[in-house]
């Protein structure tokens, strides 16, 4: 199983369980990001109490990205519940790099954005986050917390 480790800018840690199983292009594409530093430096642009945090966009709008993907919704079990990790895009297999997680639930979201992902550990750093708060590093590692390269 695969794990991702967000570390902010003052050393916070947000440990996410990502789901392979149910949403292999989506985390495949995160991991490729990630493995090629992508997000570090980024920051969480986009901060609503009580709604979502979203990060990852390479120019700080909420507009950049990378390469599209398919949205992987049929069939995924998971829904948009408080920590869930979902991807972001601006209509149906637009996504890219921008992801966002969630402060509550929001099943409407379900039949439209790839819930990839939960938050294991660290959803108080998530509560505290703030509009601009950098993502120093953000690093994969498996179940046995061995970082993967």
């Amino acid at each position: 199983m695969k794990k991702a480790i967000i570390t902010l800018e003052r050393g916070q840690e947000i440990e996410l369980e990502l789901f392979e199983q149910d949403a292999p292009g989506t985390v495949a594409n995160f991991v490729k990001l990630v493995n090629q530093g992508f997000y570090n430096g980024l920051t969480f642009q986009r901060v609503v109490r009580g709604f979502v945090a979203q990060g990852g966009c390479p120019d700080g709008t909420g507009r950049g990205g990378t390469d599209k993907i398919q949205c992987e919704t049929a069939g995924n079990p998971h829904k948009h519940v408080r920590g869930s990790l979902s991807m972001a895009h601006f209509g149906p297999n637009t996504g890219s790099c921008q992801f966002f997680i969630c402060y509550d639930t929001f099943d409407y979201l379900d039949p439209w954005h790839t819930v990839f992902g939960k938050v294991v550990s660290g959803m108080d750093h998530v509560d505290a986050l703030r509009r601009g708060d950098v993502m120093k590093e953000v690093k994969i590692i498996n179940s046995l917390n061995i970082t993967l390269m």
